[in-house]
């Protein structure tokens, strides 16, 4: 494993997800639905490819249609959205929670990070702010998935 990838997961919390048995499916890709000058979606991007997922990503104006298709409830909504396997990924969550996601299977249409939290994935701040992942279903319920 490439020195950096390993090391820059480890310090974001995560694992490295590039290699063998890295808890998420074979072929497993994600596509992007963001902003063409978002420079935070772009970094977001650079996180999940980092970690060893395959990315499509979509530059696109009408990111509301996006979200209303895809069923993002209004109070989750950030400044991109993702699917991967049939999974909703709403803003800047951390690509080993997606893999949790993928490895888990969970009844629900997808996770969220609302808003755009400092010390996100692709948000980098010298003072990190707690954030939740949450889950939300086709009703809109939500619970929380995971902290950080």
């Amino acid at each position: 494993m490439p020195v950096a990838v390993g090391v820059a997961a480890l310090i974001s919390g995560g694992t490295p997800l590039a290699h063998a048995g890295a808890g998420r499916p074979p072929g497993a890709v994600i596509t992007v639905y963001k902003s063409a000058t978002c420079g935070c979606c772009a970094k977001w991007v650079e996180h999940v490819r980092a970690t060893g997922f395959q990315v499509v990503v979509h530059d696109t104006t009408g990111l509301s249609g996006i979200k209303e298709r895809y069923g993002v409830p209004k109070n989750l909504t950030s400044c991109h959205t993702a699917v991967v396997d049939g999974y909703v990924v709403e803003g800047h969550v951390p690509a080993d929670v997606i893999a949790r996601l993928l490895r888990e299977r969970p009844e629900l249409a997808g996770v969220a990070v609302p808003g755009m939290p400092a010390g996100s994935p692709g948000m980098d701040s010298p003072m990190p702010a707690r954030y939740a992942i949450l889950t939300f279903d086709r009703a809109g319920r939500t619970a929380v998935f995971a902290h950080r």
